[in-house]
């Protein structure tokens, strides 16, 4: 059954084709500028290394960058023909993603600071809903800087969106897709024109998605008499909606030393889930909830506008303005009927939240000299968060202290900063940076009347310091080393007073360990870290490259959930409640190896020079150790023991085809959670492949195929009392077509 719906969209994408030559002849597309043949007069060899300054390789602007950074442009963004940038990031060296955030150093989503733009992503962002044709390029950062947020522990992924082109552009991107049931449709279509001194691009796309998840799970617990409960269940839920991204961008060169621009970002979904869960009771007691189906819908949209204004005056001096506003909302409503149990219940949950936002930041720049600048600057944040949200249980208040009271806190944040780059020789270059950054964040909770005021506030100074050593003056071979202080603030979420309860157990009866209601933590502290970093890059004269980097990290006042029995506020009798605490410290260390290149350059004993095949490869290994959990596995949560990535593209010399394939692989581990708990998660594994047929310049053709041969994850939690939850979800792969048409 599943082919069908991959064979029509290719029959319909080949209509299309099909349709669009014969309708119209197709445009021939300006030669790139670094593909034109070099004229015999010698006054043009200026401007040919101005051309080609503009387009450096990816790998170029990487080794010409003053700090270690990855830089992926079209060729990476487009060479599996994704749908959304999470797609793309899995692949990375050194990044995976899990539930749609991605994460580096094996760390936790929490440590790794997501920019859009050069700005932190505004809350509810998600990769999964952004097309990679809208995407400029995406820059990687293991190390923190001084011009941007020092809230990057693992690192720093900065999403640039597409900039205005410097000659006119019109793209379209037709897409099918098919995960379950029935295909998916999808669209990019991008217009770019330049008049005069005003060039503009207008990028847009639009989306659909539906999907299957499937799992079964087992609880062995005890109920609220401490006799032993033994359940399991099988759960299946279905998901579709859609969405719609614009991202236009104006840019007017005012003068030859002066420039505006003018960048928005519009984002829309709309998301639907239909689950059922039915439940064997194997020993003990007949548990308040058994079986259940519910229905969730919701809504989320996004604007974010922001305008930025650049001055450069005589003597290598300076000024860059920015300044943005956002704004967002989500909207969700779920109706819950559970089926068996002692006693059939009826749950509905509405909410709506708004989030509304101000930046500011600026920074003058000062040249030093020919190879040496200085850099002042500040960076300044507002934001408000509105949130309602209401459960009504059987027609009566869950919570009726906290349901539908208003939620307000605010986040202010104020950051300034220096840097200094200087190229000290052909091969010595250093970068030295300061940030002083002040977080405060107060909230309001109504309550039976009463409002709550809380308060949180942070104040991290960050040293940093990047040094770079050219082993040859030509910088193919290169050592980088820097020693910095970055932080993990706490989410807004972590610090709220609002209880969340598991509804599973009545508010009348305790609750077991394995089952604990959640509430925020106002008290707490942002976790630090002192960084280490050392890396070897070796850059070859065909492109490639081979990178070796080790890092450690020592982080202090860690995060974590706990769970407590306590008294609480919401209900009569004592209950388990998990919340957020500064644990203890940790310690982290890792080293990652990347190779890339023509095959012929990296293994000339075994391809030729001619050979179209390009590889890729990374192997990563990361140890943590957190203090005051027993061992062997109190390393850092989701931290996995290594990482294998493994990738190749062969463009074919008789057809215009390119093939190629992704792997990425890490093996089943487990961590002590608490002194109590430990979760083992299993093995992960990550097939990827693609075929591109070019029609022409102009025209061409992929098929890809995602999570083939899909394994099954298993996640394990372990009580030390003998109790435990086991969750398996079942896989499934993800096919795609894409007809791309450049006019």
């Amino acid at each position: 059954m599943n082919r069908h719906p991959v064979a029509a969209a290719s029959a319909f994408l080949c209509a299309a084709l099909s349709g669009g030559l014969s309708a119209t002849a197709a445009l021939a597309q300006d030669m790139p500028s670094g593909m034109e043949e070099p004229r015999p007069s010698s006054g043009n060899r200026l401007e040919r290394v101005e051309i080609q300054s503009r387009q450096q390789s990816d790998t170029e602007l990487r080794r010409r960058a003053s700090v270690a950074k990855q830089i992926y442009g079209r060729e990476e963004l487009d060479k599996y023909g994704d749908t959304n940038v999470s797609d793309v990031l899995k692949r990375l060296p050194g990044v995976n993603v899990q539930g749609g955030a991605p994460r580096m150093r094996g760390l936790g989503a929490g440590y790794t600071q997501i920019l859009i733009n050069g700005e932190p992503a505004p809350p509810g962002f998600s990769m999964d809903n952004l097309n990679p044709a809208q995407v400029e390029r995406i820059e990687v950062s293991k190390g923190p800087t001084a011009e941007h947020s020092a809230q990057a522990i693992a690192g720093t992924i900065n999403i640039i969106l597409k900039d205005a082109p410097r000659q006119s552009q019109r793209d379209l991107r037709l897409g099918m897709g098919y995960n379950y049931d029935e295909p998916r449709p999808s669209f990019t279509a991008t217009y770019g024109e330049r008049f005069g001194n005003l060039s503009m691009v207008l990028p847009v796309s639009g989306f659909q998605w539906r999907v299957r998840n499937e799992s079964e799970g087992e609880r062995d617990t005890k109920d609220e008499l401490k006799q032993r409960l033994h359940v399991t269940s099988q759960s299946a839920e279905t998901g579709w909606g859609g969405g719609v991204n614009f991202g236009p961008r104006l840019n007017w060169k005012l003068a030859d030393d002066e420039t505006l621009a003018w960048q928005s970002f519009l984002q829309r979904n709309e998301w639907n889930n239909r689950g059922r869960t039915v439940t064997d009771l194997l020993a003990g007691e007949t548990p308040p909830s058994l079986d259940d189906s519910y229905l969730n819908t919701g809504s989320w949209q996004m604007l974010r506008s922001n305008l930025h204004w650049t001055k450069r005056f005589e003597e290598g001096q300076r000024l860059e303005l920015k300044l943005g506003g956002q704004t967002s909302r989500a909207r969700y409503t779920t109706d819950l009927d559970g089926l068996g149990g002692k006693k059939p219940l009826q749950r509905h949950t509405d909410g709506d939240n708004k989030d509304r936002g101000l930046t500011q930041s600026g920074k003058y720049s000062q040249s030093l000299g020919d190879s040496h600048g200085l850099t002042l600057g500040w960076d300044l944040e507002y934001r408000r968060r509105d949130e309602v949200r209401s459960v009504t249980q059987d027609g009566r208040d869950l919570l009726p202290d906290f349901e539908g009271r208003p939620f307000e806190a605010q986040v202010k944040r104020t950051a300034f900063f220096v840097q200094d780059e200087w190229e000290i020789s052909p091969q010595w270059s250093t970068y030295f940076g300061l940030r002083t950054e002040r977080i405060v964040t107060t909230s309001q909770l109504s309550r039976d009347g009463r409002t709550q005021d809380l308060r949180n506030s942070s104040h991290v100074l960050t040293p940093l310091w990047h040094l770079n050593y050219k082993i040859d003056p030509k910088g193919r071979d290169m050592i980088r080393a820097s020693l910095t202080r970055s932080y993990k603030a706490p989410e807004l979420q972590a610090l709220m007073a609002r209880p969340s309860v598991n509804t599973t157990y009545p508010l009348s009866k305790p609750n077991p360990e394995t089952a604990p209601d959640r509430i925020g933590n106002p008290n707490l502290k942002p976790e630090l870290a002192t960084g280490l970093d050392i890396a070897y890059e070796k850059y070859f004269t065909g492109g490639g490259l081979f990178s070796v980097s080790l890092f450690h990290r020592r982080i202090k006042d860690l995060i974590r959930n706990d769970v407590f029995l306590e008294d609480v506020s919401w209900a009569t009798v004592q209950r388990y409640v998990s919340r957020p605490v500064n644990l203890a410290g940790a310690r982290t260390s890792g080293i990652e190896l990347e190779l890339k290149g023509r095959a012929g350059e990296l293994m000339p004993a075994l391809f030729d020079p001619s050979t179209n095949l390009n590889l890729r490869g990374s192997l990563s290994f990361y140890r943590s150790k957190v203090e005051g959990l027993p061992g062997p596995d109190n390393r850092l949560d989701s931290q996995h023991p290594y990482a294998v990535n493994l990738g190749f593209d062969y463009k074919l010399k008789s057809l215009p085809l390119t093939l190629g394939a992704g792997l990425v692989y890490m093996p089943g581990y487990g961590t002590q959670q608490t002194p109590t708990q430990l979760q083992e998660v299993s093995r992960s594994r990550s097939l990827d492949v693609f075929a591109q047929y070019m029609f022409s310049r102009q025209y061409s053709l992929r098929l890809s195929a995602n999570n083939v041969a899909a394994l099954d994850p298993v996640t394990d939690v372990i009580y030390s009392d003998g109790q435990r939850t086991h969750n398996q979800r079942f896989g499934r792969t993800f096919f795609a077509a894409n007809l791309e048409m450049k006019f």
